[in-house]
């Protein structure tokens, strides 16, 4: 099984994707690694990316879960996912399953404005909302209850 913890900037994908990962026994990968030098410039800047931005990202990524497939690895990624066409291109297998984390914008922002060391600025938090298009069907788990709760419900709706 390959999971996907998406959401927007700030919503905990690296910290519920790596201790899901870590509690699994599975690698876990955080798709901003997998940025192109000229997508976190622009970020950093406070620039949002398009769509043409991000097809070489979503390639890597996807090259990446074709191979822990191919190789018969488990892992949990942390990707942004934000769109259903993001989704679709990701979705190499059925093994691959979503969980969405989603909380209020308020809470995000000041997530994000708390952070330090990270390219993405919370000036970019509108937009990354704007761009969301929630799962109609998958895991949505709310980022409100604690990081070992939201892991337990994880592992419970994908029988892990």
């Amino acid at each position: 099984m390959i999971i996907i913890v998406m959401g927007v900037s700030g919503s905990g994908k690296t910290t519920i994707g790596s201790l899901l990962a870590r509690d699994l026994g599975w690698d876990f990968y955080d798709a901003d690694d997998f940025h192109p030098p000229q997508n976190i410039t622009k970020m950093s800047r406070g620039l949002a990316l398009n769509d043409e931005d991000r097809l070489p990202w979503l390639l890597e990524l996807r090259a990446l879960i074709r191979d822990c497939i191919h190789n018969e690895k488990q892992a949990v990624i942390a990707c942004s996912a934000l769109r259903e066409i993001y989704r679709t291109s990701l979705c190499v297998s059925d093994i691959v399953k979503f969980v969405h984390l989603k909380g209020s914008f308020e809470v995000i922002r000041q997530r994000l404005l708390n952070r330090q060391n990270h390219f993405m600025t919370a000036d970019l938090l509108t937009n990354q909302f704007s761009t969301l298009e929630a799962p109609a069907d998958g895991l949505s788990m709310d980022i409100s209850l604690p990081p070992g709760q939201i892991i337990k419900a994880i592992r419970i709706a994908l029988g892990i």
